[in-house]
């Protein structure tokens, strides 16, 4: 059983420490604010019992991997003997790159140095680093202890014994990683996500569709396929001679929507108040809070459900 180190312990460096203590580790965590490791725990510990109750700990008990989960007084702390760093620090450059620079001084040399950032390029803020090498971005959607596709992103320099270590650890944790070749802006999950809600946010400022018949069309149709295939294998499935016959059936179609697709319209423009008052008036700002929650609760059992799915049915 190894030791892993969590820098940062707000929304994601929180979730990655169930991650990371579900899969059999030792987890320490640090954060320069005081009490946000403290309060990370006491997340923990809240969340797990739920966690069991759904049959989400591969057998264990909220108890044991709760006790799994330690405060490090100190950074030097937190890395002495530790195999892996999660760095989930806020998404700012400068602080990105302060922070590695210390990792990287006080971390033993065979240390991976991971970064959650969703947005900020590996190669921004460890190019001047001695041990560049072991760097790269390991990027979750949250919270990573339910849903479990998380990308490896390296930077140029990033060596491929990093990036397969990680890659194997990622996996051993019940986390499903997407190997990226090279670093692009916004890796592969923000950039799929941000086409969709692009053409999201373009229906509704031109007027052929509110938020909620956006939503739907999502929630209640192509989401339902999407919770167990990706885009190609839904197109491989969708007509009799596979992938191919698909693309010569259907491409012009998607060839014909590709212009109308490329203006972009301001989130921040008129759109956003027309979009933020249907959601009020469907969600109080008071309840979103308890909303999250109640998104919380239906992932685990939809991830309960995959589980069972994939055992009866197959994956």
């Amino acid at each position: 059983m190894s030791a892993i180190a969590i820098v940062g312990a707000g929304l994601i460096g929180r979730a990655w420490a169930i991650s990371f203590a579900r899969g059999g580790h030792q987890v320490r965590m640090f954060d320069e604010t005081a009490g946000a490791a403290a309060a990370a725990i006491t997340f923990a510990t809240e969340a797990l019992p739920m966690l069991e109750a759904e049959d989400l700990l591969d057998g264990q008990t909220a108890g044991g991997i709760a006790n799994r989960i330690h405060l490090a007084p100190s950074l030097e702390a937190a890395l002495d003997g530790v195999v892996h760093v999660q760095e989930s620090t806020p998404e700012v450059l400068e602080i990105k790159k302060a922070v590695f620079a210390r990792l990287d001084g006080i971390a033993a040399p065979d240390v991976v140095l991971a970064s959650s950032t969703s947005a900020i390029l590996p190669s921004k803020f460890t190019a001047d680093l001695p041990g560049r090498h072991r760097c790269l971005v390991v990027h979750p959607i949250n919270p990573p202890y339910l849903i479990p596709a998380a990308e490896i992103v390296p930077a140029p320099w990033t060596s491929p014994e990093t990036v397969e270590r990680t890659r194997a650890l990622i996996t051993s944790i019940g986390q499903v990683p997407i190997v990226m070749k090279k670093e692009i802006d916004g890796f592969v999950m923000n950039r799929m996500q941000g086409a969709l809600l692009e053409e999201a946010f373009r229906l509704v400022a031109d007027g052929y569709a509110t938020v909620e018949d956006v939503d739907v069309g999502i929630r209640e149709g192509l989401a339902l396929r999407w919770s167990f295939m990706g885009p190609f294998e839904t197109i491989d499935l969708n007509a009799p001679g596979g992938i191919r016959d698909y693309v010569l059936r259907y491409q012009q179609i998607y060839e014909r929507l590709h212009p109308s697709m490329q203006r972009r319209v301001d989130w921040a423009g008129p759109v956003l108040d027309g979009a933020e008052a249907d959601r009020r008036r469907k969600l109080p700002a008071a309840k979103l809070g308890e909303r999250a929650l109640w998104r919380d609760r239906r992932l685990m059992a939809l991830l309960a459900h995959k589980r069972k799915a994939a055992k009866s049915i197959g994956s």
